[in-house]
């Protein structure tokens, strides 16, 4: 396999513009598959949807892998799912890949997801194209998609094609760099057919050509000069120009078509294997862990081997590691080195994973995405030769907003539930499972309603376990407002070894707005030392530490998490004979809850932001529930007969809401969530919550 020719991609978009029915028709056409399947509607469901559930639901729950070979170049591409619940999965994916299609609604735009689904490609620097789907669609107009692409995503979007027709009149695409319309014949729009571009589509071709000239010659010198001397620009300069502008991520070619009526999907797949960069033009690093720097990755397969497991699935026959190599060669029945254990482990089988299906490898090198059978290792660990010592750099994982109470119906169901939660506690990283200290209940904590909801079927379907669900609880969080000084001194000195502690200093928010936690581990808490002379010795500062983090875990208002909290130590006392470091533990676990308390703290809730399409009709009634839900309105647009309301409410108060929205609006409106960040509760919820946390304890003790 040239490296060269290699593309990884991932294809990710919001709920329902078509992904999954996109990567179908790449899988026909590129010859993998022999029948296209929908993802909704008869037959055996979308190939990358292979679980009953995803066929039932016509939704990805799973990011799913295969291979295609398209035009000499060998393509692996993962369909990524759109619902906010399982975003994990598009996270590990975009962690892994070189670039990315995104996929938008010719009538719907810019949506909640697909902005999340951009600051992912943003975080990793992953290159991308646009395809603007579903123009077969009544209200379609791809010219305000792209519009919406710069002003909302601030993306440098140019049209490389016009369409040929829009709604049911749509029947293909004109091409501005060759000025040819591009039609698709046959069934199933196999057959590309090359026409002159017709008449009354003339002035708009020179419009949009000279709008994308000119955006695509801010990036060549020359190419500028040929066009201020009104000269033709040579082809070949065009698609090296775009590359190199993709590949720095300055600009997104947009494509268009529909992929359910067999239109543009060829010429998508033309520009991944043109513009999108093979793993030899990307960029890799790794921390050398001897050393404590980072390092940069190539892929070269003669090179001592590097791969990251980036996502993990328990089969039958043991666990399944999807794995990208990032340097070397990868062989069946060599060990390779985890820096996280701190040992070899053997790998069994690789294998070629083309949605459930698989075939078998002996090798895998640099740049290629494949997966290994039966190595116990977690998700984000790195295999390397034992002489590298390199750790890739791992993935962010978001918090979890949401817990349930979950129990088996009988005792016999408890052994089939505990197997399935440790299994997918190990495959979801944002899928959390612990026991209550108090009620000493099983929870389960995640992103969301539907991500939970997902996994209690999975355990009653796939491990044959009933289980009893409980109401569902929302992660509160505690933070202070004001800083607050503290001078705690710890003192049992009764005969024998005592214990003497003293410690003064001063806790703060870390933030002035404690709106703008967004909830991330970096924010959650920040401890400094400024203490001079040894008055705390250097052994006892680790104590100290200890009973802080101990304490930010379960804040003394209402027993929630602290965030936004930062913590300096300015001084302190010792004793020669009684200190030691758990006396200190103990004394900053007691200065923290008084310090805290008169830091006029304030519990958070997290804040969802809020996307409903609705019929207009519907538009007040929507706009009312919302409010009554404590919702703050952000907007609305009005896209032909629907409106799109933006809100932000908070997540207590969204349970449920899916019933409640269908019911009121006749089943015609839907609705997308995710988090937007925490914010303080009203007074009169503080103090509900508080008394709850105190009859809980007083219970407790009982």
């Amino acid at each position: 396999m040239k490296l060269e020719k290699l593309r990884n991609i991932g294809i990710s978009a919001h709920i329902d513009s078509g992904k999954t029915t996109l990567t179908e028709r790449i899988l026909y056409y590129a010859g993998r598959i022999h029948k296209i399947e929908e993802v909704r509607g008869g037959g055996d469901g979308a190939t990358m949807d292979h679980m009953e559930l995803e066929k039932e639901r016509g939704i990805t729950i799973t990011s799913a892998s295969t291979s295609v070979e398209w035009d000499n170049h060998p393509i692996n591409i993962i369909d990524t799912p759109g619902h906010v619940d399982f975003t994990v999965e598009v996270e590990r994916s975009l962690r892994v890949l070189d670039g990315a299609v995104l996929v938008l609604c010719g009538v719907a735009g810019v949506q909640s997801q697909s902005i999340t689904v951009d600051r992912q490609m943003k975080r990793y620097k992953v290159p991308c194209l646009a395809f603007i789907n579903k123009l077969d669609r009544a209200g379609s107009n791809p010219h305000k998609v792209i519009d919406l692409l710069c002003e909302k995503l601030n993306h440098n979007a140019v049209a490389m094609q016009i369409p040929i027709g829009l709604e049911n009149d749509h029947n293909g695409v004109v091409d501005l760099i060759t000025g040819k319309a591009v039609y698709f014949d046959g069934d199933r729009g196999e057959t590309v057919r090359y026409e002159d571009c017709p008449e009354e589509l003339k002035d708009d071709y020179e419009t949009y050509r000279a709008i994308m000239l000119d955006k695509i010659s801010m990036f060549n010198d020359d190419m500028m000069e040929l066009m201020l001397e009104e000269k033709e620009v040579p082809e070949e300069m065009l698609h090296e120009t775009i590359k190199k502008a993709v590949q720095s991520r300055e600009l997104t070619p947009v494509y268009m078509g529909s992929a359910f009526k067999n239109r543009g999907v060829q010429k998508l797949l033309d520009a991944v294997t043109r513009y999108l960069p093979s793993p030899l033009e990307r960029q890799y690093f790794g921390n050398d862990n001897d050393k404590g720097e980072k390092v940069e990755v190539f892929p070269d397969s003669a090179k001592p081997p590097i791969a990251m497991a980036f996502k993990i699935t328990d089969e039958t026959f043991g666990q399944l590691t999807y794995t990208r190599i990032y340097q070397g060669t990868i062989k069946k029945g060599e060990s390779y080195f985890n820096p996280r254990l701190g040992k070899k482990q053997r790998v069994g089988r690789i294998v070629r994973m083309h949605s459930n299906d698989r075939e078998d490898l002996t090798s895998a090198g640099a740049g290629d995405i494949v997966a290994l059978v039966g190595v116990d290792c977690a998700s984000g660990d790195t295999f390397c030769d034992e002489d590298l010592n390199v750790t890739m750099e791992s993935m962010f994982v978001p918090e979890p907003v949401i817990e349930l109470a979950i129990k088996p119906a009988k005792q016999e169901d408890l052994v089939k539930m505990s197997k399935a939660l440790n299994r997918f506690m190990k495959e979801d990283p944002t899928f959390r499972v612990f026991v209550d200290q108090e009620s000493n209940e099983t929870r389960i904590a995640g992103m969301g309603e539907l991500h939970l909801e997902i996994y209690v079927e999975r355990i009653q379907r796939e491990y044959k376990a009933n289980v009893i669900i409980g109401q569902p609880k929302v992660n509160y969080r505690e933070a202070p407002t004001m800083p607050a000084n503290f001078d705690y001194k710890h003192k049992k000195q009764t005969g024998g070894s005592g214990q003497y502690a003293h410690i003064i200093g001063e806790l703060k928010p870390l933030h002035a707005d404690v709106s703008d936690s967004t909830g991330d581990d970096d924010e959650t808490f920040e401890f400094v030392n400024t203490t001079v002379g040894g008055s705390v010795p250097k052994e006892y500062i680790p104590g100290v530490e200890k009973g802080l983090k101990e304490s930010i875990e379960k804040g003394p208002l209402a027993g929630c998490q602290v965030i936004n909290t930062r913590v300096e130590l300015k001084d302190g006392t010792f004793h020669p004979v009684d200190s030691s470091e758990m006396a200190f533990k103990i004394a900053s676990r007691a200065a923290f809850k008084q310090a805290f308390l008169e830091a006029k703290p304030v519990i958070l809730e997290p804040i969802m932001k809020v996307e409903v399409e609705t019929p207009t009709e519907f538009q007040g009634t929507v706009q009312g529930d919302l409010s009554s839900r404590r919702g703050i309105l952000m907007g609305s647009d009005m896209r032909d007969d629907y409106t799109v309301i933006l809100a932000e409410v908070p997540l207590s108060e969204m349970f449920g809401y899916s019933t409640d929205l269908r019911s009121s609006t006749q089943g015609k409106a839907g609705f997308s969530m995710e988090f937007a960040s925490y914010k303080a509760v009203p007074s009169s919820i503080q103090e509900q919550l508080k008394k709850k946390y105190l009859e809980d304890q007083a219970k407790g003790n009982k």
